[in-house]
């Protein structure tokens, strides 16, 4: 891809709802426990030591302001810029999918990688998270290469080879599991594998992929360790059959992908939530307030949106300045959250101005709830400055009608409403009316 094609890629993106940069982003990545890069128009500009190790590099210099796809293996060029255009186009983070890299000594690397789009020094960018498979990759090659060596690769592998019967009893495991599970492998031989599953259904979920596909690779998962402790899993299988065609049991390896798994729910908790506040950025809550009036427009049920706006914020930011703009913010959520019910949703629009949705409700035990809030924060006290202070909320309301066909149409009456309290006096909400 040239660097004209980069540009274009990184510009389909707008950049909203994806996670901003704090000053200790970049030392942190510093410490996790695998490979990351940071792509800005196509070019890296900042990547971690597990990155560089990956890709045999003696110092960082050697990568910055080299194109990423410098180092994709030319069979994986076209679907890795298929699934990057996607990204761009769409937001949606791509999932983990094997890759073949070429290090800067012309080395061949295996990784499992994902990315997400990201804000780098208030520029968009793409992240890229890679673990090394290449020594799973090379023991595979060496399985097919010789039988000889099976039992070597067997016995020094630090993931877990299994085998099972068809009922799914354990007929053989690798000494892996000693780090993995912390059982001896004489403890795991002779039972269910089920059995060390927290929820059976993510084994029906295994069992019934074999079943569709004979395969699988990658399959996520969860175990239970021998102290208790759950972990995530990553199995790649394969069904076995006898003579006769029938059903025998399962081969295959399982990896502990803890660290890659919380990595990943991290990103998603940046790219979904406000920093300050801790409930949902606009993006996410748009996006969940889209099911939660999809869910009413296929059930017939009932919703109530209702924005809510601190009156006078600008002021609070201008006299006592940002940081106590901040505290007010975060106390607003606090109150608010003492009135909501844990199936409501409520997400943060932007600077001052907040959105729930209240499923299941109707309009006199709605405007009952944002009164409830309204009087919290007329009690709450502020103080800055050796000044006190209380701050007032409006609200604007509506409920879904038929035809509702996005949620843009409630935002938009809510937002009609908002402005007749506002123009009403604050510290009130109003109702859209037809």
């Amino acid at each position: 891809m040239t660097r004209l094609e980069g540009q274009f890629l990184f510009s389909e993106s707008k950049g909203e709802g994806m996670p901003g940069k704090n000053d200790g982003d970049v030392d942190a990545f510093s410490q996790l426990p695998v490979g990351l890069a940071i792509a800005v128009d196509g070019l890296l500009a900042h990547v971690n030591p597990i990155a560089q190790q990956i890709l045999e590099a003696e110092k960082p210099d050697d990568l910055l302001g080299r194109s990423l796809f410098d180092f994709v293996e030319p069979a994986d060029l076209a679907q890795t810029q298929s699934r990057l255009r996607r990204l761009a186009v769409d937001g949606t983070p791509n999932p983990p999918t094997e890759i073949r890299l070429l290090s800067l000594r012309g080395n061949l690397r295996v990784v499992v990688a994902s990315s997400r789009m990201y804000i780098f020094q208030g520029t968009p960018a793409l992240m890229i998270a890679a673990h090394d498979m290449t020594r799973m990759h090379q023991i595979h090659e060496q399985l097919r290469d010789n039988e000889q060596s099976l039992r070597q690769v067997f016995e020094s592998m630090q993931d877990v080879y299994y085998r099972t019967d068809a009922q799914g009893v354990v007929q053989m495991v690798g000494p892996g599991v000693r780090r993995v599970l912390g059982y001896e492998p004489h403890e795991i031989i002779g039972r269910k594998a089920e059995d060390y599953y927290p929820h059976p259904v993510d084994r029906d979920a295994f069992k019934q992929a074999i079943r569709d596909h004979g395969e699988v690779s990658d399959f996520p998962g969860q175990m239970v360790r021998s102290d208790g402790q759950v972990i995530d899993i990553s199995i790649s299988s394969h069904a076995l059959f006898d003579e006769n065609g029938n059903f025998a049991g399962v081969e295959g390896i399982y990896r502990d992908v803890t660290e890659r798994k919380m990595l990943e729910r991290e990103l998603l908790r940046l790219a979904t939530t406000d920093p300050l506040t801790g409930i949902a950025n606009r993006r996410a809550f748009l996006e969940r307030a889209s099911e939660h009036l999809k869910h009413c427009r296929r059930y017939g049920s009932h919703l109530v949106l209702i924005i809510l706006d601190l009156d006078h914020f600008k002021a609070i930011n201008d006299r006592y300045g940002h940081v106590a703009g901040d505290r007010v913010l975060v106390r607003f959520v606090d109150e608010a959250k003492q009135e909501l019910r844990e199936t409501d949703l409520f997400g943060r629009l932007g600077g001052e101005e907040f959105c729930v949705i209240l499923e299941q409700t109707t309009i006199e035990p709605a405007l009952k709830t944002i009164e409830r809030i309204q009087q919290r924060m007329r009690t709450t006290n502020f103080e800055d400055n050796g000044e006190r202070y209380t701050v007032t909320v409006s609200a604007g309301g509506t409920e879904n009608l038929p035809e509702d066909a996005n949620i843009e149409r409630l935002l938009e009456r809510a937002d009609k409403a908002l402005y007749q309290a506002k123009n009403d006096g604050r510290d009130r909400t109003a109702w859209y009316q037809e």
